[in-house]
């Protein structure tokens, strides 16, 4: 099937769903504000307040194996300040999505939905900084957001996704290719359309739509390589979903790679064996990362 169709086709779920969650006000001013080139710290602060729920989270992720305080923080403003501007972005908008997608069910869990999404977040700003990508924030922020088709499949199209998981037990196969299948789309395709509809930058768009075909990037192959290895370390190392999809990995081989040598600023030199024995230190983390927000 080609792409554009698939990309029809989930364009078509996409706008037929009406009760799809839209980022809240409140956020998509902070995100604004944190785009110029100068903002006063204050005026953050007062914004995330006004929206008492978020507020509340921001304080619990600040307090989490992330960020890692020294003492723990009880103030919106303590926290940004801690932070300072660079990570207040992800942080909003980690928290925002959580939100968003909190209580939605279907055949996948969300909370392991969440582990998985935050733990390629993680291993993608790891790798980002290994190969001297200089925007490790956007690297985890394309890592969190690389699978939020997957929500939209698991709680609209609870049955259809059902069948797909089903399917990939019964038959080995790539979920994508399952999903294509029998959906005429992907998590990727939907996944696009949903960060469109929300305005996300144009390069997290690529990440989210070729994040298993990385050698389809254009815009900015770099970071959707990186995410593409992140999500492939973190579904070996037992942080996928649980779905049981095949997934095969072979560091050299893998076209990930290959764009990672090519585009990186440094010729990177690191052993996937001994990578993904150090990932394994920090699932833990990332599990109590999911634990504390929620």
């Amino acid at each position: 099937m080609e792409n554009s169709d698939m990309l029809a086709r989930a364009r078509f779920l996409v706008k037929d769903v009406t009760s799809l969650p839209t980022i809240p006000a409140v956020v998509t001013r902070t995100l604004e504000l944190l785009s110029r080139s100068e903002v006063e710290l204050d005026e953050i602060v007062d914004l995330v307040l006004t929206d008492q729920v978020l507020a509340a989270r921001v304080i619990r992720m600040v307090n989490s194996p992330l960020y890692r305080p020294a003492l723990e923080i009880h103030s919106v403003k303590h926290a940004l300040i801690y932070l300072g501007l660079s990570k207040i972005r992800e942080l909003v908008l980690s928290c925002t999505l959580i939100g968003l997608f909190k209580k939605q069910d279907g055949p996948i869990n969300i909370r392991t939905f969440w582990e998985h999404s935050f733990g390629v977040g993680i291993v993608a700003r790891v790798i980002a900084e290994m190969a001297h990508y200089p925007h490790s924030e956007k690297a985890y922020l394309s890592g969190i957001v690389h699978d939020i088709g997957k929500v939209f499949l698991n709680h609209y199209m609870k049955e259809d996704f059902q069948k797909v998981l089903e399917l990939i037990q019964k038959e080995p196969q790539k979920l994508i290719d399952a999903e294509a299948r029998l959906i005429g789309t992907t998590h990727c395709h939907i996944g696009i359309c949903i960060a469109s509809t929300w305005n996300f930058p144009e390069d997290y768009c690529e990440a989210i739509l070729s994040h298993h075909t990385p050698e389809e990037a254009v815009l900015n192959p770099l970071l959707t390589a990186i995410v593409n290895l992140a999500d492939l370390f973190c579904s070996v190392r037992g942080l996928g979903f649980g779905s049981g999809e095949w997934v095969s990995f072979e560091l050299a081989k893998e076209e990930g790679w290959r764009i990672l040598e090519k585009f990186s600023p440094d010729k990177l030199s690191f052993d996937a064996e001994k990578f993904c024995f150090e990932l394994d230190d920090k699932i833990p983390e990332i599990r109590n990362l999911v634990k504390s927000i929620y």
